[in-house]
């Protein structure tokens, strides 16, 4: 097993290795990048559904996915993340990630990682289109003059699941009503990882409606410009899809946004699984 790290701040390549023959020894490996590299990437890995599910486990309890009209029908572990119709309905999220986020931030115990294996990816002329981008929210907080350190290290954040962004996609009307069953949700917007100790700042925006002693009208601009210096380009990656990627993205120390480049009429594919994740402090 080799692991390459890429030339940006965020993000490994790990190649030579198989995940449905994983070693213990080799999985500690993984676990160390992880938490180092915050974004891995495997290649060439040719999984089948019971092999990526016993692999996420591995990696902790895997989170149920709420969106059951874009989950495989025989393992709804699995979300479809894909522009493909098929008897004039999506069959997977296809505008998911579309804005700079972090999955499931909603949730009183958001995801430690989120999955994504790359099964149908589009091309022209041999090349593949479209891309996922990732920022390091940590690395970020980290360049933050101290006096904004202290300024949010206590504030609060209310994430709610209707979002402000409107929703699109056959599956958007069932989807919305979903959506306004699930309960406001309140954390930190600077949290600690637990593995590492660091501190990121935390939110994702379309789902905040507002940070503690701001209007929402405040709230907006405010984010904005904490989304502007985090994803500043010496802070980011991104990643071109290969058939047969699986990225495995930390949750509690990035966020990322999904890229659509690419010919509408091609067919992209992913499978995503959300691994289950502790509570932010």
């Amino acid at each position: 097993m080799r692991i390459t790290r890429t030339q940006d701040v965020v993000g490994a390549e790990i190649t030579d290795i198989d995940l449905a023959r994983l070693s213990d020894e080799d999985f500690g490996r993984i676990e160390q990048a992880f938490n180092e590299h915050a974004v891995l990437c495997f290649r060439g890995q040719k999984l089948d559904e019971e092999h990526l599910i016993a692999f996420a486990r591995r990696l902790g309890p895997i989170e149920e996915n709420w969106l059951k009209h874009y989950t495989h029908p025989r393992y709804p572990e699995i979300l479809f993340v894909s522009n493909i119709r098929e008897n004039g309905r999506d069959i997977g999220h296809a505008d998911a990630g579309s804005v700079w986020h972090t999955d499931q931030s909603f949730t009183p115990r958001p995801p430690r990682a989120t999955m994504l294996y790359a099964l149908e990816v589009p091309t022209e002329n041999g090349i593949a289109l479209g891309s996922t981008q990732f920022a390091s929210a940590a690395d970020a907080y980290d360049s933050l003059p101290e006096a904004t350190q202290r300024r949010i290290a206590g504030l609060r954040v209310i994430h709610n699941l209707a979002g402000r962004r409107a929703r699109t996609g056959t599956g958007a009307q069932s989807d919305q009503a979903l959506r306004r069953d699930k309960p406001d949700v309140v954390h930190p917007l600077v949290r600690t990882h637990p593995d590492t100790g660091t501190k990121a700042v935390w939110f994702h925006k379309s789902k905040t409606e507002t940070v503690t002693g701001l209007t929402p009208e405040e709230t907006q601009e405010f984010l904005q410009d904490l989304t502007d210096k985090i994803t500043q380009p010496q802070f980011c990656y991104a990643h071109q899809y290969q058939p047969g990627d699986l990225l495995i993205i930390d949750d509690r120390a990035s966020l990322h946004k999904a890229g659509f480049a690419a010919d509408p009429n091609q067919h992209r594919r992913l499978y995503r699984m959300l691994v289950r994740g502790n509570r932010p402090h």
